[in-house]
């Protein structure tokens, strides 16, 4: 026998939350972040010791070549790439992961600020500063010099400039709406006037210069490049403006 029923009304189903994503980088700073982990992992899997040898001695940055070329191999050509390569060279997983993490704080407010290609620009110039920084602390000797912290460092220096102010916003002329115009970038005078972005400074200045004295208290020498990340932070704090849109 048929049964002629009517269906249950069912009620509709609630929207499902839009889920947001866990991490939330931008684009370039995820492939940059992504390629430094990937590039350190493939040198400590796949090269022997002789193998990492030669990739420091091709793509750190000597100083020694300078003076001396004719003790390194190579010479001086690699002079040509090494101030900007050795930024993908890290002594362990502690070095890259402490530079990656470093990255991706400050890394994330300058391409928000500037975009892709002006974050790569200023890091770049930070690993140049940061190069040339460590060569004049350490012409003659034989050093070399590896890690992205010089870079890093560059973005901070340009972040200080105005991660600390506060947000501009300015109303339009004929709906009246609210917009938020970001945070302008500060001259040299208002960051050492206002209390964070000083204190900041003063503080990231203070500790690596601590790491350059330790020696002298019987801290014993440390392993840390402070030449590069002083050079790098004060090369991004002074040139940040050059990256700033012009108004039409």
């Amino acid at each position: 026998m048929d049964r002629d029923e009517k269906p249950e009304a069912r009620q509709p189903l609630a929207a499902e939350p839009e889920r947001q994503p866990i991490f939330n980088l931008p684009p370039g700073v995820t492939v940059f972040a992504g390629l430094l982990v990937a590039l350190h992992a493939a040198g400590s899997l796949v090269l022997n010791d002789s193998g990492r040898e030669q990739l420091i001695i091709w793509f750190a940055f000597v100083p020694l070549r300078f003076t001396h070329p004719e003790l390194v191999e190579g010479g001086l050509l690699p002079l040509l790439w090494t101030p900007f390569t050795h930024a993908f060279l890290h002594a362990d997983w502690a070095h890259v992961l402490i530079n990656v993490a470093w990255f991706v704080i400050f890394g994330s407010v300058i391409e928000r600020r500037y975009g892709i290609t002006r974050l790569a620009i200023l890091f770049f110039i930070g690993t140049l500063a940061g190069a040339l920084g460590f060569a004049a602390a350490t012409v003659g000797q034989v050093t070399f010099l590896i890690g992205a912290s010089g870079g890093v460092a560059a973005l901070t220096g340009a972040a200080v400039r105005f991660m600390f102010q506060p947000i501009q916003v300015a109303v339009h002329p004929e709906t009246g709406e609210r917009i938020i115009l970001g945070r302008r970038l500060a001259t040299l005078r208002e960051v050492w006037a206002h209390p964070s972005a000083r204190f900041f400074t003063i503080i990231w200045l203070g500790l690596n210069g601590a790491i350059a004295l330790a020696p002298y208290f019987g801290g014993g020498a440390v392993n840390i490049a402070w030449q590069a990340h002083i050079a790098g932070f004060v090369a991004g704090f002074l040139l940040v403006p050059l990256l700033e849109r012009k108004s039409p």
